[in-house]
């Protein structure tokens, strides 16, 4: 058996359950015996990545608007989602979330991830996005949270007035449409078995053992949950 297993999590910083599924990771990991051979790698993906922003755009609107649904319907959803996050430890706040573009986002994580800062990045993404209200496609909010992790003032400023890591974004949103990723937040451990959606820890840590027990792997990526857990795709959130 190799000396790490990797875990490969494909997810878009505009996916509330990609942040739920973070922390139920993690909270798997904590379960585990083994944890600490575990190395995470971070994956961009972007359910829309054509989205233009307005300044007036509402989360309950533009749902509303996008799935050709009644605003009930749009807020019965973000209410499901919010209660979700708080069995997770998560606060989430959709009535200040500011719609985003994502592209600049994960250029800024391809930089933290060069610097094994990926995972610290991430999280305050996410919580810039979904609690805090913050607009994680403005430039100084953006610079401001790589600083905060500990990324170097010049290097950030380098890639975000830029294009630098266009590419390395759009080849993981390739190589997740290769291995047939519908919706985010997308899982493969050790390059053998995928996890689908925001699961249960419990199947995460039963996920653990099993690739844990089974030792080396073959190459061909086969999903083991037979229905989908939390997640969003590009046609939505479910």
């Amino acid at each position: 058996m190799g000396n790490t297993l990797k875990i490969q999590i494909w997810s878009d910083i505009m996916c509330p359950y990609c942040y739920i599924g973070k922390r139920r990771i993690e909270s798997a990991l904590a379960l585990f015996e083994h944890k600490d051979a575990v190395e995470i790698e971070w994956k961009s993906f972007q359910l829309d990545a054509t989205f233009i922003a307005s300044p007036d755009d509402n989360m309950v609107e533009h749902l509303a608007e996008k799935y050709r649904k009644d605003t009930d319907w749009a807020q019965n959803m973000l209410d499901n989602m919010t209660q979700n996050a708080k069995a997770a430890g998560l606060d989430f706040h959709f009535e200040k979330s500011i719609l985003a573009n994502s592209l600049n986002a994960h250029r800024l994580l391809h930089l933290a991830k060069k610097h094994n800062l990926a995972d610290d990045l991430e999280e305050l993404l996410f919580k810039a996005y979904l609690s805090d209200g913050k607009n994680v496609n403005d430039l100084n909010t953006l610079k401001a949270l790589g600083l905060e992790v500990g990324l170097n003032a010049k290097m950030i400023d380098a890639v975000l007035q830029s294009d630098a890591y266009a590419n390395e974004v759009q080849e993981d949103i390739k190589e997740a449409q290769a291995i047939g990723v519908q919706g985010v937040p997308f899982f493969v451990f050790d390059n053998k078995y995928a996890v689908s959606g925001a699961q249960h820890v419990e199947t995460f840590v039963k996920t653990l053992e099993k690739v844990w027990e089974e030792g080396k792997f073959d190459s061909k990526v086969t999903i083991l949950n037979t229905t989908d857990g939390d997640s969003c795709g590009i046609e939505g959130c479910d």
